[in-house]
């Protein structure tokens, strides 16, 4: 296989492998033609000599993709974890960007995805390219989990709060037709006690308040994005925030146990749709 395809970015290779995939790229196309498809390439001459060097060998474009998304997980596997800030940035501090590794992950995702967020902000916004890629993909499972808050002295019974919750997330924040699985932690519409000011428990257990506090997604069971940022405008774009992207398929993993076996336990709850 040409080096050029081996040494792609990973955010243009899987650009290519999707296009590759839906018919929008064959191995015949043009410089002009992958250069619209793909975005900024500094070669775009280059790669398609190298897209028409698989097709003499014999390879179809799905043939072709299905051997570049191997190459991609073997690379992913050797990859360093990536620094990922908001905000501020400083010159000589090398890192990605929140808001582009979120869109990326999440608008390639092809099997699975996991997302946690404490809080989110005009939804239809913020879920427009997970809700995009659940129309593209039907195959692909997606789990929300997100907090529900009990504002301080609120003694509404706590299934309301959820009913509420979940009209308002579905009707005004979702803004696809496919419907992912969200999750709660009931923790977080305990009754404050008497003195507790309203800060959540550090322990759990009946009465004492805690909230889903994890600020993370899971990709493909491959892509592990840990932050800071919350699934809003300001965390994506001001806010000064921090995070690490890792391809680690093993903690990817022990992640997802994670929150599965917490579902399992019933620790999450199913938002009701």
């Amino acid at each position: 296989m040409n080096d050029l395809l081996l040494d792609l970015p990973s955010d243009t290779r899987a650009k290519l492998i999707a296009a590759l995939e839906s018919g929008y790229l064959s191995l015949t196309s043009s410089a002009t033609s992958l250069r619209a498809t793909l975005g900024r390439i500094d070669t775009p001459e280059e790669l398609a000599d190298a897209l028409r060097e698989l097709q003499a060998l014999g390879m179809s474009a799905s043939g072709a993709a299905a051997v570049l998304r191997a190459v991609e997980r073997v690379a992913a596997r050797q990859r360093r974890p990536d620094l990922v800030l908001s905000g501020l940035h400083v010159p000589g501090t090398f890192a990605r960007d929140t808001r582009t590794v979120y869109n990326e992950l999440l608008g390639s995702a092809e099997r699975s995805i996991w997302l946690s967020s404490f809080v989110y902000h005009n939804g239809p916004k913020i879920f427009e390219t997970l809700a995009r890629r659940m129309e593209q993909r039907p195959g692909l499972t997606v789990n929300l989990l997100l907090n529900i808050q009990r504002r301080w002295g609120d003694t509404t019974r706590s299934e309301h709060l959820v009913t509420e919750f979940a009209q308002t997330f579905w009707q005004k924040a979702w803004p696809g037709q496919r419907r992912p699985r969200v999750y709660y932690d009931p923790r977080s519409l305990e009754l404050d006690e008497p003195g507790s000011q309203g800060q959540a428990g550090v322990k759990g257990g009946a009465g004492v308040r805690a909230v889903l506090h994890a600020k993370a997604a899971v990709v493909d069971d491959e892509a592990l994005f840990i932050t800071s940022a919350n699934l809003t405008e300001a965390a994506g774009e001001r806010n000064i925030e921090l995070g690490v992207l890792l391809r680690d398929r093993s903690m990817a993993l022990t992640v997802i146990s994670y929150f599965q076996r917490l579902i399992d336990a019933e620790h999450l709850r199913l938002l009701p749709g």
